[in-house]
C-alpha cells in the first residue's frame, strides 16, 4: 500500500515551509493565489488526506455530534435521526447512533463511551427504563462536564437543557374534538405507552377534550398499560361490546391492533368506527382501510434539535441558557375517518 503524503513532504517536494502550505490547504488569505493553487494542486495529485484527528485534538473540538435513539424499528425514530443527519452533515459536523433498546444501562453506556473525546454533544430521546425509574442521574453528569445535551420526543422535566418536543396534550384534544365533530359518542383512549411521559400528556389531552364538550371520562373506556398482551385483551374484550364507535390510539401497536381487531370482527370502518393513531409511518398509508393520523413531523424535530446543539457547540448562544421547541402536529385524514 502507497503510504500517505504528509504536509511536512508537501512542504519538502515544493521547497515550501509547512505553515505556508497548511495555510494554503485551509484556503488562507494569507497566502496568494499562484501559491495557493500550486500547493492545492499538488495535494489532489498526491491524494493527500488531511489528519482529522490531529486537527480535532488541536481545535478540542471532534465536529461529531452523538444521536441516542431508544428503538431503531420505529419510524418516527428514524424519521428523526434523518433531520438530524441532514442538518448536521450540512454544517460539517459527523453523526454517530447508538440505540439503547430502551435500556437505562445501554444509555448511560452510550453516554460514558462517546463522551470520552469521540462526540461534541447529544442529541437524544430517553429510554423507557430510565423514563420508568425516573434515572436521570447520567445526563446531569455530562451536562456538569461541559457537554451539551438536546432532548426530543421523550425528556425529563429535573434535567436542565434544551428540548425539542410536540404538542402531545393539545393535538391529542384536538384528534378527540375531530372524532367529537364526526358524531362519535364512545371514544376509547387506547395506549400501550402509559409508562412515558409522552403518553401521560396524550392521555390527559384527551380527558380536557371531553371536558370541554362535558363529557365524562369513561374508565372502561381507557385502556392505558405498558404491555401487549395485557392491551390485546383487553381491547378484545372492548371491541366484542360493541360500544365503541371512536378511538384514539396513542401508539404504533395500538394504532395497528385497533385496525386489526375491528377488521377481524367485522366492524365497518369509518361508517361504524372512526380510528385515529398517533404516528404516521408508511404502514399508516398502506393499511386497508388507511390509518388516519397525527403526523408528528420527525424531520423537522431533528432539525430543529441538530440546530439547538450546533449552535450550542459553536458558542452562538449562551450555554447556560435553555430552549423548549415545540414543533406542531398535524391531523392527516385517511380512510379510518368519516369526513365533516
Amino acid at each position: 500500500m502507497k503510504p500517505k503524503i504528509t504536509l511536512k513532504q508537501i512542504a519538502k517536494d515544493l521547497g515550501l515551509s509547512v505553515s505556508t502550505v497548511s495555510k494554503a490547504l485551509s484556503d488562507s488569505h494569507e497566502i496568494g493565489t499562484v501559491t495557493k493553487n500550486r500547493v492545492q494542486e499538488y495535494a489532489k495529485l498526491q491524494n493527500y488526506k488531511p489528519n482529522t484527528m490531529a486537527k480535532n485534538l488541536k481545535n478540542q473540538r471532534t465536529n461529531t455530534i452523538g444521536v441516542i435513539i431508544p428503538n431503531i424499528l420505529n419510524p418516527f425514530f428514524a424519521k428523526v435521526f434523518s433531520g438530524i443527519e441532514k442538518a448536521a452533515n450540512a454544517k460539517g459536523y459527523n453523526v454517530i447512533t447508538y440505540i439503547s433498546n430502551e435500556s437505562h444501562s445501554k444509555e448511560k453506556q452510550a453516554m460514558d463511551l462517546l463522551s470520552n473525546g469521540t462526540v461534541d454533544g447529544f442529541i437524544l430521546s430517553v429510554a423507557e427504563e430510565s423514563q420508568t425509574k425516573n434515572v436521570s442521574s447520567h445526563f446531569k453528569e455530562i451536562l456538569r462536564e461541559g457537554m451539551p445535551i438536546v432532548m426530543f420526543d421523550r425528556t425529563m422535566d429535573d434535567v436542565s437543557c434544551d428540548k425539542v418536543i410536540v404538542d402531545d396534550f393539545e393535538s391529542s384534544m384536538e384528534a378527540v374534538k375531530h372524532l367529537i365533530k364526526l358524531g362519535s359518542k364512545k371514544i376509547a383512549l387506547l395506549s400501550c405507552i402509559d409508562n412515558l411521559s409522552v403518553g401521560k400528556h396524550r392521555a390527559l389531552g384527551y380527558e380536557r377534550a371531553l371536558q370541554d364538550y362535558n363529557r365524562s371520562v369513561a374508565d372502561h373506556l381507557v385502556i392505558k398499560t405498558d404491555s401487549e398482551e395485557d392491551f390485546d385483551s383487553r381491547l378484545k374484550k372492548l371491541l366484542a361490546s360493541g360500544e365503541v364507535d371512536g378511538i384514539l390510539a396513542l401508539d404504533e401497536h395500538s394504532s395497528t391492533m385497533a385496525m386489526k381487531l375491528a377488521i377481524q370482527k367485522g366492524i365497518i370502518i369509518p361508517e361504524e368506527l372512526c380510528i385515529i393513531g398517533f404516528a404516521d409511518g408508511v404502514w399508516s398509508r398502506r393499511l386497508t382501510p388507511s390509518l388516519s393520523t397525527i403526523s408528528q413531523h420527525g424531520p423537522e424535530i431533528g432539525a430543529e434539535a441538530a440546530k439547538l446543539l450546533m449552535e450550542k457547540l459553536e458558542r452562538k448562544v449562551d450555554i447556560h441558557s435553555y430552549k423548549t421547541i415545540v414543533v406542531k402536529t398535524e391531523l392527516r385524514q385517511r380512510d379510518s375517518t368519516r369526513k365533516l
